[in-house]
C-alpha cells in the first residue's frame, strides 16, 4: 500500500489508470473512484478520462457486455442481480438493456433447469412442494425472475 506522502507525476498517474483498464475492463464510476486516490485537481482528472476513453481503454458498452456475459456464464448470476450490480456502477438503464442481448434466451432458460436438476435431489427430508419452494428462492436471489422460473421448473 502507497503512504499517502507518495506523490506520483501526471504522466505516472495516467500510466497507472491505463494499467488498471488494461488488467480489466472498467466503468467510469470504478476509474473515477480509483482517481480519488490520487491527487489530482479536477482539470487533470477530465483530461486522464478524456485520454482513457479517446484511446478505447475506458469502453462503457464494452465493460457492460463484458460484466453481463462474466457474471452469466462464469457467476449463473440472472438478469435481475446483473442488472442492479450494474445500476450500481452507474450504468444506465438503456445500456444495460441494449448489453443483454449478451445472454442467450437458450442459455438462460437451460440454466435454471440446471439449477432445478443439480439441486431438487439434494433438499432432503422436504416434500415436492417445500423443495420447489426452496429452489424458486435459491433462483430469485440469484437474480431469476419468478414468472421464468415458475415456467421453467414445472416442465
Amino acid at each position: 500500500m502507497q503512504n499517502e506522502h507518495t506523490s506520483f507525476t501526471f504522466q505516472e498517474i495516467k500510466q497507472k489508470l491505463v494499467n488498471y483498464c488494461v488488467y480489466q475492463d472498467r466503468c467510469h464510476k470504478e476509474v473515477e473512484e480509483k482517481m480519488q486516490s490520487f491527487l489530482l485537481i479536477p482539470e487533470a482528472k477530465d483530461e486522464i478520462l478524456l485520454y482513457l476513453i479517446n484511446e478505447n481503454y475506458l469502453n462503457e458498452e464494452r465493460f457492460t457486455r463484458s460484466y453481463i456475459r462474466g457474471k452469466f456464464y462464469i457467476k449463473h448470476w440472472g438478469k435481475q442481480k446483473i442488472k442492479l450490480q450494474l445500476k450500481m456502477k452507474g450504468i444506465s438503464e438503456k445500456l444495460i438493456q441494449n448489453c443483454m442481448d449478451e445472454i442467450y434466451e437458450d442459455d438462460y432458460t437451460k440454466q435454471i433447469q440446471i439449477f432445478a436438476e443439480k439441486l431438487l435431489p439434494t433438499y432432503k427430508g422436504l416434500n415436492d412442494f417445500q423443495k420447489k419452494n426452496k429452489l424458486i428462492r435459491f433462483l430469485v436471489t440469484k437474480g431469476y425472475e419468478y414468472e421464468l422460473i415458475i415456467e421453467n421448473i414445472t416442465k
